[in-house]
């Protein structure tokens, strides 16, 4: 999924309910696993230490094994500014997480069974590319990886912090081919 095809969902998803729109924004922005997003609430939230940016507490998968883990995810500006819009407006207390529903209801708002998950809708539209039915919910943090690690060269050990990953072998996968705008301009970059 390039960048394009992540807006793309995004806008989808806000169009059928706000909650999926926010489920979208965790997924495709901060790198949450479905079953992550089920679990933040605002007290989750905090500013880093340099007074600017936001961060995100996450427990999630040990890609170690074992007992889950907390780590202090990115959190965008935007997607901060989205997330205390949606708890003013659904009067969600502090400690409440955002999207209070099963890890499998948040992957069925991207594709299930039934068709009406938000690539489904997309996959039978006829404007749409086909390879939308291959979508599913880990393709949003799959994006999301391989944009900052290939795409914008943020360092593997920083995105291992925020992204949950306890091992190089558990973010490899996600460092895949860049694209071939990419390889066009760092080659520009360096042809005499």
């Amino acid at each position: 999924m390039d960048e394009d095809e992540a807006n793309t969902l995004q806008r989808t998803l806000e169009k059928k309910a706000w909650e999926r729109g926010i489920a979208g924004m965790l997924m495709l922005r901060c790198g949450l696993r479905s079953e992550e997003t089920t679990t933040v609430t605002p007290d989750d939230v905090e500013r880093g230490k340099d007074g600017e940016s936001w961060l995100l507490n996450v427990e999630g998968k040990n890609t170690k094994g074992g007992e889950k883990t907390t780590r202090k995810a990115w959190l965008p500006d935007d997607v901060e500014k989205g997330l205390f819009n949606f708890q003013r407006e659904r009067d969600i207390s502090d400690d409440e997480p955002y999207l209070p529903y099963a890890p499998r209801s948040i992957q069925n708002w991207i594709t299930n069974e039934s068709g009406t998950g938000a690539a489904d809708v997309l996959a039978e539209d006829e404007q749409e590319p086909d390879e939308w039915e291959h979508v599913s919910s880990h393709d949003c943090r799959r994006h999301w990886a391989h944009l900052h690690l290939v795409e914008k060269k943020v360092p593997v050990r920083v995105m291992m912090a925020i992204g949950g990953w306890s091992s190089y072998s558990a973010i490899e996968p996600y460092l895949t081919v860049p694209t071939e705008k990419s390889i066009l301009e760092e080659m520009r970059a360096v042809q005499n």
